[in-house]
């Protein structure tokens, strides 16, 4: 089997790749190499995320979950391009805020979700939000980080040619910046999946993180690893969503 330039049998591949995953997991869940409390069997698993088709209105807590998912990513992007521009574009404003937005890198995420309960109480709204900037205080620097590494060859030209500042911006930063951010967000954006026990919680009106947190009050570890396999999917339609509009906007790109 020869692996060719365009991929033509990378997804065999990847089959073969979860396949054997597949199988490693069966052999250790069946044959006593770990215990069933800790992880089930894939028969287990499965039998749970039928119970849980039938019981649990499983389609839709997916839904609510979809929802408030992609909101929080819609509003942390449209934040995110605001707060960076702004930073990357003006050296005073890059002064006075740079090291306070990178220092919410480092602000434990999870521990603010009763400040957002303060704000607005227990609404979607605050788990919108509570998801939105989970993304947002690692965005904004990466925002800041692809406006310095736009080309400068470029930004002369548009110098020379007599470009105004906000043509510049135009026609050159925010071009180059947005091409080079699709990467960055497809990936960030798989960062809201892990604060959505955190946020569903709040409230429980329902959602895939409290499924899981259901699950685990039921000591029903099949109905937690039915959840996040559930998880995962999504992530990876998600991903692959991403690449394919990353290609229709940036051909350019891929040539």
């Amino acid at each position: 089997m020869k692996l060719t330039g365009n991929g033509r049998y990378l997804w065999q591949l990847q089959l073969v790749g979860w396949v054997i995953l597949f199988i490693l997991w069966y052999l250790v869940t069946n044959f006593g190499l770990i215990n069933n409390h800790v992880m089930p069997t894939p028969q287990k698993t499965w039998h749970s995320f039928l119970e849980m088709k039938s019981d649990d209105n499983l389609i839709s807590n997916i839904l609510f979950s979809l929802r408030i998912n992609f909101i929080g990513y819609l509003k942390c992007i449209a934040a995110a391009l605001f707060v960076g521009f702004a930073i990357g574009l003006s050296p005073q404003v890059r002064k006075m805020f740079s090291q306070q937005v990178n220092a919410l890198r480092f602000v434990p995420i999870t521990a603010l979700m009763g400040i957002f309960i303060a704000i607005s109480g227990l609404t979607i709204v605050t788990k919108i939000n509570f998801l939105a900037f989970g993304i947002w205080v690692y965005l904004v620097p990466v925002v800041v980080q692809r406006i310095d590494e736009v080309d400068t060859t470029h930004l002369q030209m548009m110098k020379t040619l007599g470009a105004t500042f906000w043509q510049t911006v135009r026609y050159v930063t925010w071009r180059s910046v947005i091409a080079r951010l699709s990467d960055d967000i497809r990936i960030l954006v798989g960062i809201s999946w892990t604060y959505i026990i955190v946020a569903e919680l709040a409230g429980i009106q329902g959602g895939l993180g409290s499924l899981i947190f259901l699950g685990e009050r039921q000591s029903n570890v099949g109905k937690v690893y039915a959840v996040i396999f559930i998880i995962v999917a999504i992530g990876i339609i998600q991903d692959a969503m991403f690449r394919l509009i990353d290609r229709l906007l940036f051909s350019f790109k891929y040539q």
